[in-house]
């Protein structure tokens, strides 16, 4: 139970600290505006210099691939255009229950707008209790939670392509409806960098696949960040507040340092700045990410982004490489994640529904093992129940 007035009296010092935070904010702002206005100025020489150091640098940036200082306007998307995402929920595996499984709910969403086409809303779960599923990835060190993370970002990956694919052109639509697969999150897997190559490629290959799938049926995917953190567009404003003669990071500097000499905006992120330069429903500059898991990617799969002024906020998004050079279909893919924040009252409303109906609750686990216990009454299974610790922490004595 928390002890709320014991809480109240850490709350003075939190509202101070939080003061002095913001005051610092401001601070760095002003400097990081300063910086973006030279590094304006001097962008490909920036760029060659990122390019020519890069196996010598101690951070990682985006490389601008349009003016750092564009804002482009986006207008709102045509009446009938369609829009996919999918999500996915999990009950984690546990030695306390009455079996170790574990079950993973992909929630779907198909919303055709101005087609006069009925939506799909629902979710497939799967049960995960075979060996190969459980134990497998112990070989590479990998313990089964982890790898029921990975499992569930393939499934959302393939369920997503399935479905777009799919139904890219039922029956009654439009032919010439412009499509958008949205996924909620980082198109980068930041997490295969720590695993086994082999492990990797089991992860990867099949999400690439699916993405070379959308590709085909020319259906844009995205991956759609709210209060993003991200710093690597403003890390490109590093190479400019440098004050050495080349970012030789490797010699003038080090990685053990808290703060560097062009840290000077540190631990500004992206969104701030940009909230400077854009108004509501622009974009900023295209950026190429940097990321060495990217190296993994096919070329056409490699990760681009910029930001997005939604009106309730700075959004990031991020798209494959095949999208980001075509245009007329960035710009498509933009007006339709524009107003699906509009609808969704400052955050797409498909990838709001489709995290609602991957949810797994409270009420929804308790139904899944009660199932499971009678299915395995009916199999003949004996001395079914739950850890003794699982049982006290379910009901207290004191």
């Amino acid at each position: 139970m928390l002890d709320l007035a014991k809480l109240a009296r850490q709350m003075p010092q939190i509202g101070q600290q939080m003061q002095k935070d913001a005051q610092a904010s401001i601070e760095r702002l002003k400097t990081a505006r300063h910086l973006l206005a030279q590094a304006t100025q001097n962008q490909d020489t920036l760029i060659k210099a990122q390019e020519q150091w890069g196996d010598r640098l101690i951070f990682s940036a985006a490389t601008p691939i349009e003016p750092l200082t564009t804002a482009i306007d986006i207008a709102s998307a045509p009446v009938s255009h369609s829009v996919f995402s999918a999500d996915g929920s999990q009950i984690a595996p546990s030695h306390h229950e009455i079996a170790y499984c574990y079950l993973i709910n992909i929630g779907r969403i198909m919303l055709h707008y101005g087609q006069n086409l009925h939506p799909l809303l629902d979710s497939i779960p799967d049960i995960y209790y075979k060996s190969e599923d459980l134990y497998g990835a112990k070989k590479w060190g990998i313990r089964t939670e982890e790898w029921m993370g990975y499992k569930r970002t393939i499934a959302e990956t393939q369920v997503l392509a399935e479905m777009a694919c799919t139904w890219v052109n039922p029956p009654g639509a439009h032919f010439d409806s412009p499509n958008l697969a949205m996924t909620d999150g980082s198109l980068v897997l930041w997490f295969l960098e720590t695993l086994p190559s082999e492990a990797r490629e089991h992860i990867l290959n099949p999400i690439i696949d699916s993405w070379v799938e959308l590709q085909k049926s020319n259906i844009p995917i995205i991956g759609y960040l709210s209060a993003s953190r991200s710093i690597d567009a403003i890390s490109f404003l590093r190479f400019m507040a440098c004050p050495h003669d080349v970012p030789n990071c490797t010699t003038f500097c080090s990685a053990d340092n808290n703060k560097n000499p062009c840290q000077k905006v540190d631990p500004l992120r992206d969104s701030s700045l940009w909230n400077l330069v854009l108004k509501p429903n622009q974009r900023s500059a295209l950026f190429r990410n940097n990321s060495k898991i990217l190296d993994l990617y096919p070329e056409d799969q490699k990760t681009y982004f910029c930001y997005l002024h939604g009106g309730s906020e700075i959004a990031r998004v991020e798209f494959p490489k095949w999208v980001a050079m075509d245009s007329e279909l960035l710009n498509q893919t933009l007006s339709i994640t524009l107003t699906q924040i509009e609808k969704g009252f400052g955050y797409p409303v498909a990838l709001a529904e489709a995290h609602n109906l991957a949810v797994v609750k409270g009420g929804d686990r308790t139904q899944f093992f009660k199932l499971l216990e009678e299915q395995m009454f009916k199999s003949g299974v004996k001395n079914i129940g739950i850890s003794y610790k699982e049982a006290r922490k379910r009901g207290s004595i004191a």
